[in-house]
């Protein structure tokens, strides 16, 4: 099976196996890895990509705390990994309650910055009601997933980075990723029109995320009529990442990228293997059970130089090394959906200069490409900053408003825009409210 030649998932839910679960608003969620819902059925890899394999009902909280007072509805599906193989994995759908007719909204799919090999900070997991995901970033990504309900617009929240949490890799988020939306289309008692525009949204790790949907989509699910994609800071070269990061306040996220990465390349897990100390070792295993937080504030300053027998430099520069540095660098397809790239010029985490090259590369291949570098903000501020930017691009292309040039550069720092702000009072109400546990209502930018 070629991606490229997939067939489109035209057929109905799972047959034989137990479709929908209800509610139980008194149970604990269990961890994807011990709860029986994210198994799939047997057989499941002879289904297409995007067939839903089980549903059910879920309660969302904010901070797993809070109950919000919209029920979303959680699909198991089948999907694809790395290398081809069928695989199935989960995204979390929430639907409007106002909309003018069945299958009248868009679609967006909200990639969050999952950032961790952990099953705890899986999107299915920690935005649930008595979730514990302390330090998963999702959780306070919620505000951002109500925003864009606000707007009348159906989310889908897709564990991106697979059953596995495999941080980093290359091509299979954006598999995940459609095949999310393929379910929810195929998913009848969502209501939703097949060719109902979509649009992906994602920041930091879900921006990379986000990259890899907008890059494979064309071969992958040309049948979607996906419109446009928001690529927020999306870590256009890791190996340039892992190399700045190291030894900085940030460097636990490049380790658990190594953690990740070592369970699909084994050619890393051998160097590791041969050349990581049994204290590297040992940090390597205890970045896999993290959350985003924790391992953060656990390993700042940490120098992985000191956890290898050999300079760390020579090891990155092995032939097998380097194979996986370049094939997890973004830019390998040009993507066919027009883009919104932001990128803040003063980010400590992701190089300008990555997102720079990554900007022509997509350019040159003749990408439609509106390109925000932030001349003010940083990597963390520019997120909700830029999240009214985000809604208005994604409200054009659902409209199928023009886009009046091949490449639109814009510097003017969003702190300096009055609309930003009118904007920034919208999202406060909206963050309020789920706060507060209140409902959200349709009210579009």
């Amino acid at each position: 099976m070629t991606l490229g030649s997939v067939a489109p998932a035209t057929g109905a839910e799972w047959i034989g196996q137990p479709q929908h679960q209800e509610l139980d608003p008194l149970s604990r969620p269990l961890l994807p890895s011990k709860d029986p819902f994210y198994e799939p059925p047997p057989g499941f890899e002879h289904a297409h990509p995007g067939t839903v394999l089980r549903s059910r009902d879920v309660e969302l909280a904010f901070l797993g705390l809070v109950p919000q007072k919209f029920t979303a509805t959680q699909l198991l599906y089948r999907t694809t990994d790395l290398n081809g193989a069928p695989q199935a994995t989960v995204t979390t759908v929430i639907v409007p309650a106002e909309r003018a007719t069945a299958g009248s909204c868009p679609i967006v799919s909200y990639q969050c910055a999952i950032d961790a090999v952990a099953d705890r900070c899986f999107p299915s997991y920690a935005l649930r009601r008595g979730a514990k995901a302390v330090g998963a970033l999702a959780q306070l990504e919620f505000f951002l997933i109500a925003a864009a309900l606000a707007e009348g617009w159906a989310v889908s929240v897709p564990d991106h980075e697979g059953p596995h949490g495999i941080w980093g890799a290359p091509f299979e988020p954006g598999y995940h990723i459609l095949d999310g939306v393929r379910a929810a289309l195929n998913c009848e008692r969502l209501e939703l029109a097949p060719d109902t525009p979509i649009g992906l949204w994602g920041y930091s790790g879900g921006g990379l995320a986000s990259a890899w949907a907008a890059e494979v989509y064309g071969d992958y699910a040309p049948e979607l009529n996906v419109v446009g994609a928001v690529l927020g800071s999306p870590v256009g070269d890791l190996g340039n990442t892992f190399r700045r990061l190291n030894g900085t306040i940030f460097s636990g996220l490049p380790a658990m990228v190594v953690a990740a990465l070592t369970h699909v390349y084994p050619d890393l897990n051998r160097i590791i293997d041969e050349h990581a100390t049994e204290t590297g070792k040992a940090m390597l295993a205890r970045a896999e059970k993290m959350t985003t937080a924790h391992a953060v504030l656990r390993w700042i300053w940490m120098d992985m130089g000191k956890l290898v027998d050999q300079p760390l430099d020579q090891i990155l520069d092995t032939p097998e090394v380097q194979h996986v540095f370049d094939s997890i660098k973004l830019g390998t397809t040009v993507p066919t959906p027009p883009v919104l790239i932001v990128q803040a010029v003063h980010d400590r985490i992701v190089s300008v200069d990555d997102i720079d090259e990554l900007t022509e590369t997509y350019c040159s291949g003749g990408a439609n490409v509106t390109y925000h570098r932030d001349m003010f903000s940083e990597h963390m501020l520019l997120h909700p900053m830029s999240a009214p930017m985000a809604l208005r691009w994604l409200t054009d292309r659902f409209n199928d408003r023009p886009l009046s040039e091949h490449l639109v550069r814009t510097k003017w720092p969003t702190l300096l825009n009055p609309i930003t702000y009118v904007g920034m009072a919208r999202l406060v109400n909206i963050a309020a409210k789920v706060v507060m546990g209140r409902a959200v209502e349709r009210r579009p930018l």
